[in-house]
């Protein structure tokens, strides 16, 4: 496992996958829940943060951008799918997949960002 072609990834999640990140020691993400049949690693930050920021903190929650690495050679079998604008783009990872992509993670999950649920003061 060479770290020299290693690609960062970016992961926004909420707060129940972050402690089963945690308790993992920052070293694989979950298995998906059967609702959950892929697992969306995105390429850019920016994209991360916007979804973290505007969908994980609906209900009051917290969103978090995680970023991590992972083997250049392994990623390569995944095409990049476009999932809105043509920067908002990630890897579908299968469920099945999961497993085996989390044994090509270099080093250690970490937190890069947090956003708040804004909550709007009460209209008097």
């Amino acid at each position: 496992m060479g770290t020299a072609e290693a690609m960062a990834l970016f992961r926004p999640t909420g707060g129940q996958e972050l402690a089963l990140i945690r308790a993992s020691g920052w070293r694989e993400f979950p298995p998906r829940l059967p609702s959950q049949p892929i697992f969306y690693p995105v390429l850019n930050e920016e994209y991360a943060v916007q979804i973290a920021r505007d969908w994980n903190t609906r209900d009051g929650g917290t969103g978090y951008v995680l970023r991590f690495e992972v083997e250049g050679e392994y990623l390569r079998q995944f095409p990049a799918q476009t999932a809105g604008s043509r920067t908002d783009q990630e890897y579908w990872i299968l469920a099945e997949q999961l497993e085996e992509f989390n044994r090509h993670i270099v080093g250690l999950i970490e937190v890069i960002g947090e956003f708040q649920a804004s909550i709007a003061p009460p209209v008097q």
